[in-house]
């Protein structure tokens, strides 16, 4: 009798542990060794090594768990758990997060950081939740620059007629039709095959994802138009947060802002040492005057703020505050 309650005792302890015991999966578009990737899996052994095991999580690199738009629907349906997305994806359900990349808007990624880790941020993060998804911290993905094929684009003129691949976000779409040029919106894994075959002429990403994922090898011209800032939003499904112990809640928030500080860290240390590596690869750089650029994409500005206020404003006064600090 004894023999048989020590077994039955042994069998629901180990039914017990492996109930605890959860697997979720963090999806994102990046190539290894991306800043993004890297961070991801930070994140993933953090939670790991601080639940002892009772949480691991899969990190789905180059959209391998699905594109950033896709991933942005499974968020918000609790069939993913979380995602280092991309803010014109994000934008697709939380409008507000778009405004973070209204055209330069922020001089240098500590000023952005400096905006998004503020109550501006906590303000758009409060509107992400409402739509089943929460922001637990603001990563980097860097200032935004624009790569052709076929020339040097030194003035918004140069961009004319031009068919620029961009996120499907409606911010950069319009900051690019504000310069003359034609956006054509594309996930990022069709891109390097886009620009391959010539069905784009160009494109715009931070330094990183342009060397990450080798486009520098069919675009030869990259123009330093810093047009604007992208913020890679470090997202969970509320679902399945809110189906979380308070103690794993916290655990899982502390590893999204330890390993976003490693993303920034990295960002911001790449972002310049990748200068030197794309011009070692062929690569041909052109700096442009900004003030026609930032004068075309006035009317950016006059559309969302039509729609947002009190954000829009609230955005530049804290950018022109972090960047007076």
């Amino acid at each position: 009798m004894k023999i048989r309650n020590l077994v039955t005792a042994l069998v629901v302890s180990l039914c017990a542990s492996s109930a605890a015991a959860q697997q979720f999966q963090i999806s994102h578009s990046a190539a290894v060794g991306n800043p993004k990737d890297t961070a991801s899996l930070k994140f993933a052994e953090l939670v790991k090594e601080r639940t002892d095991g009772r949480i691991t999580v899969d990190v789905g690199t180059s959209s391998q768990f699905g594109d950033d738009a896709e991933s942005i629907t499974n968020i918000r349906l609790g069939t993913i758990a979380f995602s280092a997305n991309a803010q014109g994806a994000t934008s697709g359900a939380v409008p507000e997060i778009g405004l973070l990349g209204l055209p330069f808007l922020f001089q240098s990624l500590e000023q952005a950081e400096t905006v998004m880790d503020g109550p501006v941020g906590d303000k758009i993060a409060a509107a992400a939740e409402k739509q089943g998804i929460l922001v637990l911290a603001w990563w980097n993905n860097g200032i935004r620059e624009t790569s052709n094929s076929s020339k040097p684009i030194l003035a918004p003129g140069d961009l004319a007629g031009l068919k620029i691949r961009t996120p499907p976000d409606p911010m950069t779409i319009d900051i690019f039709e504000a310069l003359g040029a034609s956006p054509t919106p594309m996930a990022f894994s069709e891109l390097y095959i886009a620009l391959q075959q010539k069905v784009v002429d160009g494109q715009e990403n931070p330094l990183i994802n342009i060397y990450s994922s080798k486009l520098y090898e069919v675009q030869p011209y990259i123009s330093r138009t810093n047009h604007k800032f992208e913020s890679t939003p470090f997202l969970a499904s509320k679902i399945v947060f809110d189906s979380l112990s308070p103690e794993d809640q916290d655990i899982i928030r502390k590893a999204a802002v330890e390993a976003g500080e490693l993303n920034r860290k990295m960002v911001r240390e790449q972002s310049e040492e990748l200068y030197a590596k794309l011009q070692e690869a062929g690569v041909t750089f052109n700096d442009v005057d900004p003030a026609p650029f930032i004068s075309a994409t006035q009317p950016v500005y006059e559309k969302w703020r039509a729609q947002y206020p009190e954000l829009v404003d609230e955005l530049v006064a804290a950018a022109r505050q972090a960047a007076a600090q």
